[in-house]
């Protein structure tokens, strides 16, 4: 059969002259390039912190984080009506564009292997960071402040709150 002997096949929208199909028009974009690369996204430092200091403290042997003065001064304003308590002593973040790195000051369990706490902190906080904020973090600093003695539960259960 010749070209010109050929039946002409009726054309259908989205066919070619053969009915093979048309490649779909790719739909037009507006503004230009993928949606996730049209603007920032900042993290604020506090919000870093709040994630770490959350994640270090379920750590087991953690028993608080930050200093002596740092907890009794918390405890004193946690106290107040209408505060919460804050999740942030104890940890400090410098935040850039893609990396953070975080100090942290935690008081650990008496009879608990530091270098294990540290390490399960260390761990535990660069999966919650990394995960919830996709920066890099680039380093764990802990400082182990204090041990927590059984006895000094005790002797501050014995005390009464208010004087």
């Amino acid at each position: 059969m010749s070209d010109s002997t050929q039946a002409k096949r009726p054309e259908v929208p989205g066919t070619g002259a053969g009915g093979e199909p048309l490649a779909k028009p790719s739909p037009q974009r507006r503004g230009g390039g993928d949606p996730a690369s049209r603007g920032r996204t900042t993290i604020a430092d506090g919000v870093v912190e709040k994630i770490a200091g959350l994640a270090a403290r379920d750590v087991v042997g953690v028993h608080a984080l930050g200093s002596g003065l740092a907890r009794t001064f918390g405890a004193v304003r946690e106290r107040v009506p209408g505060t919460t308590r804050s999740v942030t002593r104890g940890v400090n973040a410098e935040v850039g564009e893609v990396q953070t790195a975080l100090d942290l000051e935690i008081v650990v369990d008496y009879g608990v292997s530091i270098a294990d706490v540290a390490g399960a902190v260390r761990e535990n906080v660069i999966s919650a960071v990394e995960r919830m904020t996709s920066l890099e973090v680039v380093e764990v600093n802990i400082a182990v402040s204090d041990v927590k003695l059984p006895e000094e539960e005790e002797e501050e259960e014995e005390q009464p709150r208010i004087r």
